[in-house]
């Protein structure tokens, strides 16, 4: 009975107050109209919970959105327009990426990780939006990065773009865009690739825009022909990975790794990891601690240990079929996500109904545990498209020569926590809001009135929200503490039974 009522909470809640922070949400749907189903995955640091919602965007590759620190759902992007937070069009929000095959495209740009929404640099009202399109075959090349500024205060709260489209670089360029944060905390590293080329371009995005512009030649095997892929930095920022393959008949894919200096935005110490014969590489991710990487052709998932650069083929697809009474459509590999909860999820190139779960990313090899199409998302089709959410919470490393640019916290002694806890009083569960330090851990702890802890558990450095089930415990009043470093907050919980 309990669970029947926690899930009827959770669909009473409005959508603005499940999943604390910028990335703790996922639209799901690739069905074109209104009427179609769709729904929305709500993600805390242990949980999913998915609900089902009626919302004009669809999904087809493309999927940018973005929360505001405390969770408040703000807008969405499928490459073609931008909703805002009532899943309308957003004022100004249509017409993006003119140009190449958007137009073919209608309800949705069907590439791989090419647009981002980011926090404007020290302005918590506004937010950076990069994208891009590609041309029309058969050379299907990006020939633009846009630029576009939306201004979250426009249209009573809802948000309007004040800036569309704008270019900020233009050459033959791979699809897909990589994000990382600057080594000062503040502002950003935008990154792309140049087409059939080891060159990369990053770009420097601070408060006063893009000021800067570099190239490198990473010195790998170049992609022969155009591609879109996932480029991803690790959660810590030191890593950066992409593919490659040498040709296009035999197909031979490299995983390419390289090392990433946050404060100078320089690449160094590249390293190509064959993992494939006669197949592509589709989607990559690394762990949460950035001690594997995973990549996934259409039909192997693979663990490639960043250090010493061994693979483990960690799953082969099985056949199953998405849903099981059709036969349509097969939940092979195709994007991969590392959500909040800490877990890879990986979508299928068809329209699927079922995703595949990395349970323990940080395990080597088998113990990772790949579950094949374990996450049934309901009664409605999803095609590939995953959120494309940098380390939004990425802090400081003054280490790296680069002075620290966050204000307001003098040191780690006076970190604000933006600690609550609810429902309060309970009878069994307790949803745990929390901003940890800048690239801390912490830790969760439950105290009985005598002091006894009775309930542990980690925090890791990119959670916000804690689900926690107190229902083992008797009535009384407890104390629940967050600890980081030599930070703490506490706050008094009631459980009535």
């Amino acid at each position: 009975m309990k669970r029947v009522l926690y899930i009827l909470f959770v669909f009473l809640l409005p959508l603005t107050s499940f999943g604390q922070g910028y990335n703790h949400q996922w639209l799901l749907g690739s069905y074109n109209f209104l009427q179609d189903p769709k729904g929305r995955m709500f993600i805390d640091a242990n949980n999913y919970n998915i609900i089902n919602e009626s919302r004009k965007m669809s999904f087809k590759g493309t999927q940018g959105n973005i929360c505001d620190l405390n969770g408040n759902f703000l807008m969405s992007s499928n490459g073609v327009w931008i909703a805002n937070a009532n899943n309308d069009t957003m004022m100004n929000g249509s017409g993006l990426n003119p140009g190449g095959v958007t137009g073919s495209w209608p309800y949705g740009l069907p590439f791989i990780g090419n647009n981002v929404f980011i926090p404007f640099p020290d302005d918590s009202t506004k937010y950076g939006f990069f994208h891009h399109t590609l041309s029309n075959p058969p050379n299907s090349k990006c020939m633009q990065l846009y630029y576009s500024l939306i201004d979250i205060t426009l249209d009573g709260g809802l948000g309007g773009v004040s800036i569309k489209n704008s270019i900020v670089l233009t050459d033959s360029l791979q699809g897909g865009i990589g994000i990382c944060k600057h080594a000062n905390g503040i502002d950003w590293w935008v990154t792309m690739i140049k087409d059939s080329s080891d060159l990369i371009y990053n770009l420097l995005y601070t408060s006063s825009g893009i000021t800067n512009i570099s190239t490198q030649n990473l010195g790998f095997i170049p992609l022969p022909v155009s591609n879109s892929a996932q480029l991803t930095f690790s959660p810590n920022g030191d890593k950066f990975i992409s593919a490659t393959y040498d040709n296009p008949i035999d197909r031979n894919s490299y995983l390419v790794l390289v090392d990433f200096n946050r404060c100078s935005g320089v690449f160094s110490n590249t390293q190509t990891v064959q993992l494939a014969s006669s197949s592509y590489l589709w989607g990559l991710a690394f762990s949460p601690s950035g001690e594997f990487a995973y990549a996934c052709t259409q039909n192997e998932i693979f663990q490639i240990n960043t250090t010493t650069l061994s693979v483990d083929t960690v799953a082969i697809y099985d056949g199953f079929i998405s849903p099981p009474t059709s036969t349509c459509c097969p939940s092979t590999f195709f994007n991969m996500y590392l959500a909040a909860n800490g877990k890879i999820y990986v979508t299928s190139g068809s329209s699927v109904r079922h995703f595949t779960e990395i349970n323990y990313p940080d395990s080597a090899g088998m113990a990772c545990d790949v579950q094949q199409h374990a996450l049934f998302i309901g009664n409605y089709a999803h095609l590939s498209a995953v959120p494309h959410h940098p380390n939004y919470y990425l802090g400081c490393d003054t280490t790296l020569g680069c002075p620290c640019l966050i204000t307001g916290i003098s040191d780690e002694q006076d970190h604000v926590f933006n600690f609550s806890v609810s429902p309060n009083p309970t009878d069994d569960q307790i949803k745990v809001v929390y901003l940890l330090p800048h690239n801390k851990s912490g830790k969760l702890e439950v105290f009985d009135i005598t002091g006894r802890s009775v309930y542990t558990m980690p925090l890791p450095p990119w959670s916000t929200l804690q689900t926690v089930d107190l229902s083992f415990l008797g009535s009384g009043i407890y104390n629940v503490m967050i600890t980081s470093g030599q930070s703490r907050v506490t706050e008094k919980v009631v459980l009535l039974k």
